[in-house]
């Protein structure tokens, strides 16, 4: 499965940073395997150093950039976060955080506010498992320094009574949507409205993150791709109502009805020539 961030990143060095603190991690963090690792800055104002295992792994990471993914060794690690620049993470800002990491899972980590506007990091565990056909999965992350949210998909509540740091999934048809964020229980949005792409086959994840009463409040997004699911088979009924079809089944449909076609003209071929034969002979 691939693995695309789509909100800004950071100068393309971070890429050669995350690699170079990967082949630092001790042997000893690993359990065998590895684990998928992004990163998302969501502490407004506040430029910062991160370091994995005492190894600064993003040097100057800026509010609202999300870095990765990267293979990391599954197992336990230590993650800090501190001003940029420093010496070493001894004294962090946010920190020091103890996860572990399992093999073939995904994660982002993310720095952000409590809902009462304290710094601090929460690791997620994001969804990779299969999605239907022609559907996408939409996931919500509340890590702003505000009270508890609704999210609003055409002026309609979604997703209710959200709080800081908690997350809801559901699963909703590929397209556009225009959503907002409104305090639980109001229409009035705080964030947005803003069009919002949920793809076919992946998990679209949503942050809101920043301060309310700073007045920064933004969104960010992370799509996580290659989560379709297998074909559930064609659907039976008359020819003509499945060809006249136009849902993501027609192509299989189609596809089904050639392959029985060609089966029938293979197997009365065969026996037309075999009477033919027959007759010949008497």
């Amino acid at each position: 499965m691939r693995h695309r961030p789509s909100v800004t990143l950071a100068a393309a060095g971070i890429g050669s940073a995350l690699l170079v603190a990967a082949a630092a991690l001790p042997a000893s963090a690993a359990t065998g395997g590895t684990a998928s690792l992004a990163v998302l800055h969501g502490v407004p104002d506040l430029t910062v150093d991160v370091w994995v295992d005492g190894t600064r792994t993003l040097d100057d990471f800026t509010p609202g950039t999300l870095a990765g993914p990267l293979d990391v060794p599954a197992g336990a690690h230590t993650l800090a976060i501190t001003a940029a620049d420093a010496a070493d993470d001894s004294q962090p800002a946010i920190g020091p955080v103890d996860v572990t990491l399992e093999a073939g899972a995904s994660y982002t980590a993310v720095a952000h506010l409590t809902a009462t506007g304290d710094p601090t990091a929460t690791l997620f565990t994001n969804d990779t498992s299969a999605v239907p056909a022609g559907q996408g999965r939409l996931t919500v992350r509340h890590v702003a320094a505000a009270p508890a949210v609704d999210v609003l998909a055409g002026g309609s509540p979604v997703v209710t009574n959200l709080s800081n740091p908690d997350e809801q999934s559901l699963t909703v048809p590929a397209g556009t949507v225009s959503a907002a964020v409104a305090a639980t229980g109001t229409t009035t949005p705080v964030l947005g409205p803003t069009d919002l792409t949920i793809a076919e086959g992946a998990n679209t994840i949503v942050y809101a993150w920043g301060s309310l009463d700073a007045g920064n409040l933004a969104l960010a997004v992370q799509t996580i791709d290659g989560l379709h699911s297998a074909p559930g088979g064609v659907p039976s009924g008359e020819l003509g109502t499945a060809a006249s079809d136009a849902g993501p089944a027609a192509p299989w449909v189609a596809a089904a009805t050639l392959l029985a076609l060609v089966a029938v003209v293979g197997a009365v071929r065969p026996a037309r020539r075999a009477r033919a034969v027959a007759r010949d002979r008497r």
